[in-house]
């Protein structure tokens, strides 16, 4: 199997990944072959480097619904995942239930649950009712695939 690293955090991804699993930067590739390059931060931002600040629990949207790169921070003690513009989380599409999930906050775990959506919640592919979240799981809403970052 053939990787790509993050070109900020050094993280190993595998080779399909847009983004870093890990601090959720652009993964950027040379078609023609690796090269490597030495570049200061100014000559970054003039390519196009994406680095995405995180400031606690977050979700990085991977694929789906042409939001990739998008992120929705977890706060508070209860954060809610639908379809409806009340949730935290708002995914505005039809295979999303209006409060199909919610991340809850206990002490220093983070646990999701599925609020009885008609397409399951889905965390590292394996549906799931209630399950505790870890650094770098990946989270399947509706279309929506998210990382889950701690920071």
């Amino acid at each position: 199997m053939s990787y790509v690293y993050c070109p900020e955090c050094g993280f190993q991804n595998p080779e399909a990944a847009s983004y870093c699993a890990r601090c959720g930067s652009y993964l950027r590739r040379d078609d023609h072959g690796e090269t490597t390059l030495s570049l200061g931060p100014d000559e970054l931002d003039e390519l196009g480097t994406h680095t995405i600040e995180l400031r606690g629990p977050t979700l990085v949207v991977r694929a789906g619904g042409g939001r990739a790169g998008e992120t929705f921070e977890a706060a508070g003690l209860r954060t809610l995942i639908g379809r409806s513009p009340d949730c935290h989380v708002f995914l505005d599409d039809v295979t999303v239930s209006r409060k199909h999930a919610e991340i809850v906050r206990d002490d220093e775990t983070y646990v999701i649950r599925d609020l009885g959506s008609l397409n399951g919640t889905f965390v590292n592919r394996h549906r799931i009712e209630s399950v505790e979240l870890q650094a770098d799981d990946e989270v399947q809403v509706g279309k929506y695939r998210m990382t889950f970052l701690l920071r």
